[in-house]
């Protein structure tokens, strides 16, 4: 039995792709060195570290741009190593300009922990911000279904030991330990012009981000990879996100799942179906994982009267032309019920209907004559009063709009549809 748990740890750090991860956040740049004749740059930024390479998006026109982007490098070596950062100025039709550049040695930042950097750019001028987090594989990892760490008796005892009530004021950032096995995926969205898709997982935990890797021209995947994370908040929500792998640009959005921690039951393999981004609705296709959450619950506890781990990724806020034509429609609803109102009033006023605005003038007397602050709230239920009567008249149109609403949801599936 010690032979065979020896054999199973061997494997376990032979099956590891690399000893770490260093996920580098790009926030922003300040004063930099202006490059074209407008006294502006259009500045993009270059990552390696190693032969992994990494390129912001282009933000014009700026000296102090914003990118709030998200790369992650795999950590081979265990002392560290060196990122290489060179910042660069666009121009369309010539060789792009060099800004300037700097670089981040990982040797000299603690692990499991987050660093803000902000790094003078040499043979330029300016500053980045960065954020940088180098997680050990100790606690983010990476194997093959053979390599079952709870699976493995001794390993299991270990893991429980280590979350057991005993351990209660050791480490309180270490709540629990969190095993996700991503199995295999089935029909899912054919993201190519040849009815196939290139699909990849991505699992994300708070601030940990770690990738299967891509099945090439298949929509029923099978990746059987197993990922652990240390749980640092029980109320964190497990995200697994499936994309289709484009060379050329970047990655097509396929489904995703989210997962709150408290709602797993261990150990059993259940097929999600995946979700549209926004996670309102459903997407093609369903993915088979398999979930363990091992915690302890006085540490969870003290934890959750803590602040919310800050998430360092933002999605692009993106122009939808569907949700701007919805707000439209609701603004100039209430707009024109205001224009009615005061039509309606200027009418009692000009006597256009002498009954109405005799009836008008009465109501108004015995109101300021009889008015107290009391009577505000209770005017709310004159709106309830009016609703019923447009139901039981029917002439209520709010069945109408929610109807219009899906119609625009369906035409902004469409459009997502039409853009890939």
């Amino acid at each position: 039995f010690q032979t065979q748990s020896l054999r199973l740890s061997d494997l376990h750090r032979k099956s590891q792709l690399w000893r770490g991860i260093v996920s580098v956040t790009l926030i922003e740049g300040r004063e930099l060195k202006a490059m074209d004749a407008n006294g502006l740059s259009d500045p993009y930024v270059k990552f390696r570290l190693g032969h992994q390479k990494y390129k912001s998006k282009i933000v014009p026109k700026t000296l102090n741009p914003q990118w709030r982007e998200q790369f992650d490098f795999h950590l081979y070596e265990e002392r560290g190593g060196i990122i290489d950062i060179t910042v660069w100025d666009k121009d369309a039709g010539k060789k792009d300009d060099f800004i300037g550049r700097c670089q981040v040695d990982l040797s000299t930042l603690s692990k499991e922990q987050t660093h803000k950097l902000e790094m003078p750019l040499e043979e330029g001028e300016g500053y980045l911000v960065l954020l940088v987090t180098l997680t050990a594989s100790a606690a983010v990892t990476i194997s093959d279904l053979s390599v079952n760490l709870l699976e493995d008796q001794k390993e299991r005892e270990e893991i429980l030991k280590r979350y057991s009530p005993m351990t209660m004021f050791h480490n309180m950032k270490d709540v629990g330990f969190l095993q996700v096995k991503v199995i295999r995926a089935e029909a899912l969205m054919a993201a190519d012009v040849t009815g196939k898709s290139d699909p990849f997982c991505v699992v994300e935990l708070n601030n940990d981000r770690l990738l299967t890797h891509t099945v090439y021209k298949n929509l029923n995947p099978e990746w059987n990879k197993i990922f652990t994370f240390n749980i640092k908040d029980i109320h964190s929500v497990l995200e697994v996100t499936v994309y289709d792998e484009d060379r050329d640009r970047s990655a097509d959005f396929l489904g995703k799942v989210a997962i709150p921690l408290l709602s797993i039951q261990n150990g059993e393999q259940k097929a999600y179906v995946l979700k549209n981004k926004q996670l309102t609705g459903p997407t093609k296709g369903v993915i088979y994982l398999e979930i363990d959450v091992i915690f302890n619950a006085v540490k969870a506890s003290i934890r959750t009267l803590m602040p919310k781990e800050q998430k360092y990724i933002e999605e692009e806020n993106r122009l939808s032309k569907q949700l701007l034509l919805r707000n439209f429609v609701r603004m100039k609803r209430c707009i024109m019920v205001l224009i009615n109102a005061a039509y309606y009033i200027s009418s009692c006023f000009d006597w256009d209907s002498p009954p109405r605005s005799l009836a008008a003038f009465l109501l108004f007397l015995f109101v300021v004559w009889n008015f107290e602050l009391y009577m505000i709230p209770l005017a709310l239920l004159l709106l309830l009063a009016w609703n019923y009567f447009l139901i039981v008249s029917g002439k209520d149109n709010r069945q109408h709009d929610t109807v219009v609403e899906d119609m625009l949801e369906d035409e902004e599936e469409e459009d997502d549809r039409d853009d890939k």
